[in-house]
This record gives structure tokens, C-alpha cells and sequence, in this order.
């Protein structure tokens, strides 16, 4: 199995503006404070967490074929 990647581009779904950030391995960050419009991102339902709604790139555990935070 490949290592994961780390970084992933978030989108505000309120103002579109990005932001790069690095995905924690070994825990969900189920909320991200908007720089652009400071707006508080949430999953989507059935999502687990930002990056997996609002990222370029899924969490580490999605991409592994995991169970993210179970």
C-alpha cells in the first residue's frame, strides 16, 4: 500500500477561496475555520470529515481504503 497524502486544498463552499493544509493521520478534523469569509466548515453528510467534503484530496484513511475515525 502507498503512503497517503498529506496535503490536501480546501474550498470554502461559502466564498471559494483555498487554502492548502496538512491531514492529520490519526484523527478527524471535522471543522475548519474559513480564512477567507471566517465561515466554520463542516462534513457534508456521510462524510467524515472537511477533507473528505470540502479537500482535493480525501483524509489519509479514505485513501487507504480504511475506516476514518472508526
Amino acid at each position: 500500500m502507498s503512503e497517503p497524502i498529506l496535503r490536501s486544498t480546501l474550498t470554502c463552499p461559502h466564498c471559494g477561496h483555498q487554502a492548502t493544509e496538512t491531514m492529520p493521520i490519526d484523527a478527524c478534523q471535522f471543522f475548519h475555520d474559513c480564512p477567507g469569509c471566517g465561515e466554520l466548515l463542516r462534513p457534508r453528510p456521510g462524510d467524515c470529515c472537511v477533507f473528505c467534503s470540502w479537500g482535493s484530496v480525501p483524509c489519509p484513511p479514505i485513501q487507504q481504503q480504511k475506516r476514518c475515525c472508526g
